[in-house]
């Protein structure tokens, strides 16, 4: 499960902002994750509590935000939602699609004391 580091990864970069700007707890974290990204949100949220505990987000809620896949059809040009890498395009059903979003993971909002 890849998500437990990945939350390892959120914890790391909330230390690092508390640090910067000077806060010592975090209360709620928005999460957003792209339904390209490979990551899944239950496993997400299921692992950060373990994470989080004994931290400056312990008892933190976590709001996961889901985006959807964006596609850019190479051929026609036509920008599309996609819910899979593997998809055609409606417009003139071409494979060749580049991913313009969807695929991320970040750290979108966050609410501190």
């Amino acid at each position: 499960m890849h998500e437990m580091s990945l939350t390892q990864g959120v914890l790391n970069i909330l230390e690092d902002y508390a640090k910067t700007n000077g806060f010592a707890k975090v209360k709620t974290v928005w999460l957003e994750i792209g339904q390209l990204s490979h990551v899944e949100p239950e496993a997400m949220a299921f692992c950060f509590d373990a994470v989080m505990k004994g931290t400056i987000a312990d008892g933190a809620k976590l709001e996961i935000v889901e985006t959807p896949g964006k596609a850019i059809c190479v051929d026609c040009a036509e920008e599309l939602e996609i819910a899979s890498r593997i998809a055609q395009c409606p417009k003139c059903g071409s494979y060749k699609l580049h991913i313009s979003g969807g695929d991320e993971m970040r750290v979108k909002e966050l609410e501190v004391e």
